[in-house]
């Protein structure tokens, strides 16, 4: 792969935002008078994406060409952005007049032209008579609308215009510049002065033409309508956007911030109504003998009993489903929320457990409403099976911890409790795949709130990835290895906790139990050894608070064996 390149019009000719994807720097801006010099100044095999219609039917009937009749309806309040484009013979007509009588023969209702339409058909014949003398070029060159990429980057209608009466409107390009910037690129792109000739909007429009470029050049374009028609001289005619399920190491990497805070921002109202907001119970400062101001954080309560609803509904609502619906492997919690998440969807849901998950955990996934399936002795078998599951059937597979999509909506978990207790200094967070605590580390990376990571000293993924500076993989014996035991936190988490953690501890199962039981003897709380770890590090003194330190403990996880904890309990 070579160039990506994301095209819009200006007042100078045209803007394009090019991107060289063997390297990380960052997307270049520059104007050209002339599509065809535009397309001279572009490397041999660029994939090219541009807002101008491509492809002109001799006839239109009803509301303009396909495309825009099948895209009209996603865009909500912001349908008037898309334009009805008509026939060749209309675009090609000389004057406005022209162009009217044009229109109203080759339309069906009858239809003229509006003045702004007219003022894009010499862009508009830039394009169709290259791509007619330049038939090379048909398979490289896509067309898009901008607005329908922001409506697939935010998963909903966007809620401000771009501009009102045809000024720009401060509140549209900031939710348009946030929906980039969540996307990937970087601040310095999304701030940069616009090149001379091309207006503040009309870069972000090119640079949502080239994130959809980037989709189409990995293979996950999705054409408008479905399938692509032809015009008369062959041209295509199809809006291009893109389906965002992706796996994340196939990404095109545009910044360094994996999981930016306008991605959590965003998870957050797409999740709103779906995920509880759970409570926080503040103790004061000396509890449990600790010299810090301790609150608990209660996302035990969480709808099918931990965080991993968060995730489970972010991906649910921010990606396409197929008709095969959705396949997750699982030791239980996650199989149990992506099981609520996808009967709360009317989706259908088949998850892999291991025969070590806890029977508990098994049948709460049961009684959701999921297709249970055995996928093997332990978690990496039913890895394996799901992947083949997915491979065979199209269903799209939610990732546990290591995609996005889960972690900006476990992020939303930071972003409610900072809320609650804006004057944290430090959260304790339990360890297990590291997307719960990559999304809480992400939310509050840049803030003065230290995140501090817990892990069993069975079950040490992060804290060894951490100290050899890459993922590494390790032995699993701990009595929290359903919730808590990844033998690998993989390259998306290890990228997004080298910056944003502040270190590892460890705490032995002993500890694990013991605050499994002062959370059901002082609070009557039912906790999985699990959800009771971050407890664990406060009473077993693996992490020191100073005096009157705010100390904010994460309790995450309550599908737990009642039986089992009554013995932890005594």
């Amino acid at each position: 792969m070579g160039w990506i390149v994301g095209v819009d019009g200006c007042k100078a000719g045209w803007i394009a935002a090019s991107y060289d994807v063997s390297t990380t720097k960052a997307p270049i801006l520059q104007v050209e008078r002339s599509w065809s010099g535009l397309i001279r100044s572009l490397p041999p095999g660029s994939l090219v994406a541009v807002d101008m219609p491509i492809g002109l039917p001799d006839h239109i009937e009803r509301a303009g060409r396909g495309p825009e009749q099948a895209v009209r309806s996603l865009l909500g309040a912001r349908q008037s952005s898309v334009f009805a484009i008509p026939s060749r013979a209309t675009v090609y007509a000389d004057t406005y007049q022209e162009a009217c009588s044009a229109a109203l023969a080759t339309s069906s209702p009858p239809r003229k032209v509006s003045r702004q339409g007219f003022h894009l058909f010499p862009k508009i014949r830039e394009i169709d008579g290259f791509l007619r003398a330049e038939p090379a070029w048909r398979g490289a060159i896509f067309e898009v609308h901008p607005e329908l990429a922001f409506r697939t980057l935010r998963g909903a209608p966007l809620q401000h215009p771009k501009k009102i009466k045809g000024a720009v409107n401060p509140e549209g390009m900031a939710e348009r510049r946030a929906l980039l910037r969540a996307a990937g690129l970087a601040e310095a792109v999304l701030a940069a002065a616009p090149p001379r000739g091309a207006a503040a909007d009309d870069v972000l429009d090119a640079l949502a033409a080239l994130i959809v470029a980037r989709h189409i050049a990995a293979g996950r374009g999705r054409p408008f309508p479905d399938r692509p028609g032809r015009d008369s001289h062959g041209l295509p005619i199809a809006i291009w956007s893109f389906a965002p399920d992706r796996p994340a190491s196939q990404d095109i990497a545009m910044s360094d911030q994996p999981v930016p805070r306008p991605m959590i921002e965003a998870a957050a109202e797409r999740i709103a109504g779906h995920a509880r907001t759970t409570p926080v119970m503040r103790l004061g400062t000396g509890a449990f003998g600790s010299r810090a101001d301790v609150s608990l954080k209660l996302e035990c309560l969480q709808h099918a009993g931990s965080f991993k609803t968060r995730g489970a509904f972010n991906n649910l609502l921010s990606l396409d489903v197929p008709a095969a619906g959705v396949a997750a492997a699982s030791g239980g919690n996650h199989g149990a929320a992506v099981a609520y998440a996808a009967g709360k969807r009317g989706v259908r849901a088949t998850i892999f457990v291991p025969e070590i998950s806890p029977a508990a955990k098994v049948e709460a996934i049961r009684r959701f409403g999921a297709d249970v399936r055995i996928g093997g002795a332990q978690y990496d078998d039913a890895q394996a099976a799901c992947d083949q599951f997915v491979a065979e059937t199209g269903a799209l597979k939610i990732h546990p911890f290591a995609a996005p999509e889960t972690m900006a909506g476990q992020g939303t978990l930071g972003k409610e409790w900072q809320n609650q207790e804006p004057d944290l200094d430090t959260v304790l967070v339990a360890v297990g795949g590291g997307g719960l605590i990559s999304g809480i580390a992400s939310w509050f990376a840049g803030t003065r709130v230290k995140v501090v990571g817990v892990e069993p000293e069975g079950s040490r993924a992060l804290q060894a990835a951490l100290e050899a500076k890459a993922p590494v993989t390790v032995q699993v014996a701990s009595v929290a290895a359903d919730s808590l035991g990844a033998r690998n936190v993989g390259q998306l988490v290890y990228d997004v906790c080298k910056d944003t953690v502040d270190h590892v501890v460890l705490v032995p199962d002993s500890a694990i139990g013991e605050a499994q039981g002062a959370l059901w003897r002082d609070f009557r709380l039912a906790v999985e050894p699990g959800g009771a770890a971050a407890l664990a590090a406060l009473l077993h003194g693996a992490y020191k608070p100073g005096p009157g330190e705010r100390v904010g403990v994460l309790v995450c996880g309550a599908n737990v064996d009642l039986a089992r904890l009554q013995t932890v309990a005594g």
